[in-house]
């Protein structure tokens, strides 16, 4: 015997640019830059087990349903995008009892004054995530992914166990940089969104500029103490940090000292550094990490 399990299904990926006209400050216009994925779940089992599709909302009528919102909501954060959607879904389904909307948000920078042109600032992408559950209601991840940061020193590695594998040095300087990714969990869903994830970006950026690390694992600990405590409204931190490794160049051959100064960037392998940080009073997650 066989039983159908947990399932859910949506629309993946859906590009949408939306220019909102005159809504900067002196007039200029506003970019917003989205990617969006919907994943719906709830009574879906018709579908599987005989293929009646009486209750699936179609994966190109929630394509459509983001652009409808996006006209609607403007300049919105991604956050409100992310509840506008999902509670409609689960609003207007009879059939869904749970709605998970992800909205990735590049930005761009404006050029000059006359507030119409705009460049890619970068590799940067800002994230947010909404569960609406019917019982339980809606649930806000937020985060960033691409925030590449570089220490040239105050970085040390030793007092690690050795074996007869081990051919890595103990160091009292070196190059400590990362690609942070992270996602933290907020207490409320009707917060100052743009303020917020300011906040927890400038304490992520903070805390690493300013903690004078012994390992990656500590700084990423800092890190994510830094943004709890910065920002009331997050209580839960993760993240994940690939230590970037730089490896100081051999110049010997040239007849040349190398005191710090000339590194090779390494791609591959490298070590991954993950972790989680809670605030002492911190709700249950709910659906929220769903």
């Amino acid at each position: 015997m066989v039983q159908l399990g947990a399932n859910r299904y949506g629309k993946a990926e859906v590009r949408v640019l939306r220019v909102a006209r005159g809504a900067a400050p002196g007039g200029g216009d506003v970019i917003r830059d989205w990617n969006v994925s919907t994943s719906l779940s709830g009574d879906l089992a018709a579908t599987h087990l005989t293929g009646g599709n009486s209750g699936v909302l179609t994966t190109d009528t929630q394509k459509n349903t983001v652009y409808a919102f996006a006209s609607r909501l403007g300049a919105a954060e991604p956050e409100v995008l992310g509840l506008e959607l999902a509670a409609h879904f689960v609003r207007s389904q009879p059939q869904i009892s749970r709605a998970r909307v992800a909205v990735s948000e590049y930005g761009w920078d404006r050029l000059g004054d006359g507030g119409h042109s705009f460049a890619r600032n970068g590799t940067l992408t800002r994230f947010a995530r909404v569960v609406h559950d019917a019982a339980l209601g809606p649930a806000v991840l937020a985060g960033l992914d691409g925030l590449t940061v570089l220490n040239s020193t105050d970085s040390e590695f030793w007092g690690f166990p050795k074996d007869e594998y081990t051919t890595l040095a103990e160091t009292s300087d070196r190059i400590l940089a990362t690609e942070v990714s992270a996602r933290w969990r907020y207490r409320a869903a009707d917060i100052d969104w743009a303020a917020a994830y300011a906040g927890a970006r400038q304490a992520l950026l903070d805390a690493f500029s300013q903690t004078y690390s012994y390992s990656l694992q500590q700084t990423l600990f800092a890190m994510g103490s830094r943004v709890i405590e910065q920002v009331p409204a997050i209580c839960e931190v993760r993240l994940s940090l690939p230590n970037k490794h730089h490896y100081l160049v051999d110049l010997a051959p040239a007849g040349l000292a190398n005191d710090r100064e000339v590194y090779y960037p390494g791609d591959r392998p490298y070590g991954l550094i993950e972790g989680t940080v809670l605030a002492d009073d911190a709700p249950s997650a709910g659906p929220a990490w769903d």
